[in-house]
């Protein structure tokens, strides 16, 4: 509780400042967030589903907070240049937690709103008050009703009835400074009925050595028939701890794909809740992690079937080297009446030295009869019949191991469905197990091993 009461503090002495400098529709749910903070507190490795990741821990040190919105010195435009190749993309910027407003005017369908959620949020309150806070739940841990207290800005994309979005879009998050600092970031997508929209967000951060802590909660709509694609890539440096919870609220045969990816990081727990919440709805859930040294991974992932004739796929891979630590903990319920369902959740993992920890709990909890469901996991090592034949066919022993290694993870990255992504992210993927740099090739924000 220590960790949790300095910021239950400083919201206090502060919230006058906290509330100036964002908006009425995100004030209006601090004092629930206040009282859900103080009554869940930060979950502990006590917690079933938190045995692997001290949150109390991440959240223990005197972190700074930009809560004044001063505007960070920062060109990300001069910093990150790449785009993915061959991908065009409408581009954003969150600099630490603040939405980068010099932007570049942007064409953009009718009635299609992608910008600052404080901005929108005081340009069109009734639009984002319908959505903003409805579906992250603050009863779940205290992690997400603490972001809630203290965000101020972050990510709207709001994609009319039948729009498609023939760009994908894609939000850059960029971490740095000299000081240790807490961002609360915040992302809205709400894609009405019919409509249709790719969100690619990739994370970046300096590599300083300074403690930073990235706190994210992601809302994603998808009305009857919509079609969301929601890509989260992580390259970010290891004194950068990160916890992130994405909601999904689906309606009617609606279609959802959610991937997270991280191929660096320091400390890193991830949870999605999935809620099929009408007949006929599609999800695929995946994601992998790539960790050596001392890093940790920590996936969770809550899918919850409560309409009939609903499918979700679930797959997510661990790669893991020298003394990392993965965890993942996966739970499908499929609710009462909830019949003709079609539920698959698959944890593979790979442990490529003996220091190296994997722990995972695939759970299936039913109450309907006429259902199709299935789970599993599997923890293991290389192939060493697969690395015996290679090398006697004249493939040296680590090119070897990075060929099965890659092999590996190559379902995962088929799963993306903008071929110029999928074809940046084997090269990003191989790279990574080179033990190359990952970034693109002209931003000049520099990672390391």
């Amino acid at each position: 509780m220590q960790a949790l009461q300095q910021y239950i503090d400083l919201y206090r002495a502060q919230r006058e400042v906290i509330d100036h400098h964002s908006a009425e529709v995100l004030n209006v749910l601090r004092s629930e967030a206040l009282r859900w903070v103080e009554t869940c507190g930060l979950p502990t490795t006590r917690h079933e589903d938190f045995h692997h990741t001290d949150i109390e821990a991440l959240y223990a040190p005197d972190y700074g907070l930009n809560i004044t919105r001063i505007e960070l010195p920062s060109q990300p435009h001069e910093a990150f240049r790449c785009d993915v190749p061959n991908l065009s993309t409408q581009l954003y910027f969150l600099v630490g937690d603040n939405f980068y407003r010099n932007e570049r005017n942007r064409e953009l369908p009718e009635g299609v709103l992608i910008g600052s959620l404080r901005d929108m949020a005081i340009d069109y309150p009734e639009l984002v008050s319908r959505y903003y806070g409805k579906i992250a739940d603050m009863s779940k841990d205290g992690t997400v009703a603490l972001n809630t207290l203290m965000t101020q800005d972050g990510f709207f994309l709001y994609v009319p009835r039948h729009v498609v979005l023939d760009r994908p879009i894609q939000l850059v998050n960029i971490i740095g400074g000299n000081v240790p600092m807490m961002h609360n970031r915040r992302i809205l997508v709400v894609a009405e009925e019919g409509a249709n929209v790719k969100l690619l967000v990739c994370d970046h951060s300096e590599e300083n050595g300074i403690d930073q802590l990235v706190t994210q909660v992601t809302e994603i709509w998808a009305g009857e028939g919509a079609v969301v694609d929601y890509y989260n890539l992580e390259e970010n440096a290891t004194s950068v701890k990160r916890v992130t919870s994405t909601f999904v609220h689906q309606e009617a045969a609606s279609n959802v794909l959610v991937n997270g990816i991280t191929l660096r990081n320091g400390v890193t727990r991830d949870n999605y809740y999935i809620a099929l919440d009408g007949e006929g709805c599609e999800t695929q859930l995946c994601g992998m992690a790539i960790a050596d040294g001392e890093k940790s991974v920590d996936v969770y992932s809550h899918i919850d079937h409560r309409k009939a004739h609903c499918n979700s796929n679930e797959l997510f891979k661990f790669v893991l080297d020298e003394n990392a630590v993965g965890s993942f903990a996966g739970r499908i319920l499929v609710r009462e009446g909830s019949q003709k369902t079609e539920a698959y959740q698959s944890n593979k993992n790979l442990c490529a030295s003996p220091t190296a920890h994997m722990y995972t709990k695939p759970q299936l909890e039913i109450y309907a009869d006429d259902v199709k469901c299935s789970h599993g996991a599997t923890v293991g090592q290389l192939d060493q019949q697969a690395l015996f034949y290679m090398r006697t066919r004249g493939i040296a022993e680590s090119e070897a191991r990075l060929l099965l290694q890659f092999a590996f993870m190559s379902d995962v990255i088929e799963n993306v469905r903008l071929d110029a992504l999928k074809d940046r992210l084997r090269q990003l993927v191989e790279k990574r197990f080179r033990g190359e740099l990952s970034q693109c090739q002209h931003c000049t924000i520099r990672t390391h091993k």
